[in-house]
């Protein structure tokens, strides 16, 4: 790729992002990092609202076209960069449980969580995207049972994806650490992309920090 090709990549330490960088790094893509200040609220500010309203990150830009949601933006970038082999071909017969695991993420997973940690009650069967969060978690550690990875032997984009969401969910005490998914974690998130990433975000969160004591203290002195 050329320096034109370069991806932006809109990003806050310990977010969706964080997950976005990984990608990237385990595709050895070239990108530059627009960094945002969350603690500040850089994120709500007008210059990040006119690039996406939503106030929300990941976003990219890459060859003057924007793509925000997580999962649009993994299946963005593992198609950009097939010879890394984390998206299965389109002829491939992994490539339906591929697309099947992205959108059962965003569709179930996501909302069930977010359920969880609010602490509200799931819509009607009938309404409810996930049905219920036994149910929902149930189905996807079937599908580790299987491993060593979502698609059997090939990993994918899907756990780079589902590797940091279930890792989050266990810090938080929403996932239950069971047997399969700590494993799954932990096959996951050793590899080097990850271990990389996790240093550049703690870096990063140490910075905000820094940045927002500061602030608070001159506040005070004010």
């Amino acid at each position: 790729m050329s320096n034109a090709d370069n991806i932006t990549l809109f990003y806050s330490p310990q977010t969706r992002a964080t997950g976005a960088l990984i990608m990237l790094e385990e595709l050895g893509a070239p990108y530059q990092l627009h960094v945002l200040n969350m603690k500040a609220g850089e994120q709500r500010q007008s210059a990040y609202l006119a690039i996406n309203p939503m106030g929300k990150v990941p976003a990219i830009q890459h060859r003057g076209e924007l793509i925000t949601e997580q999962v649009a933006v993994f299946l963005y970038l593992a198609d950009l960069f097939p010879q890394a082999g984390l998206t299965p071909a389109l002829d491939s017969q992994l490539r339906g449980p591929y697309l099947r695991w992205m959108a059962y993420y965003a569709a179930c997973y996501e909302p069930a969580l977010v359920d969880k940690f609010a602490q509200h009650p799931p819509a009607m069967p009938s309404m409810c995207p996930y049905g219920d969060f036994d149910t929902m978690l149930g189905i996807i550690k079937a599908q580790l049972e299987k491993g060593p990875y979502l698609l059997g032997e090939q990993f994918t984009a899907a756990d780079v994806l589902w590797g940091n969401a279930l890792r989050w969910g266990t810090m938080f005490k929403l996932v239950p650490e069971s047997p399969v998914v700590m494993s799954y974690i932990e096959r996951v998130c050793s590899r080097p992309a990850f271990v990389k990433v996790g240093a550049i975000d703690a870096a990063w969160a140490a910075e905000h920090e820094r940045i927002a004591s500061e602030a608070q203290s001159e506040s005070k002195a004010a």
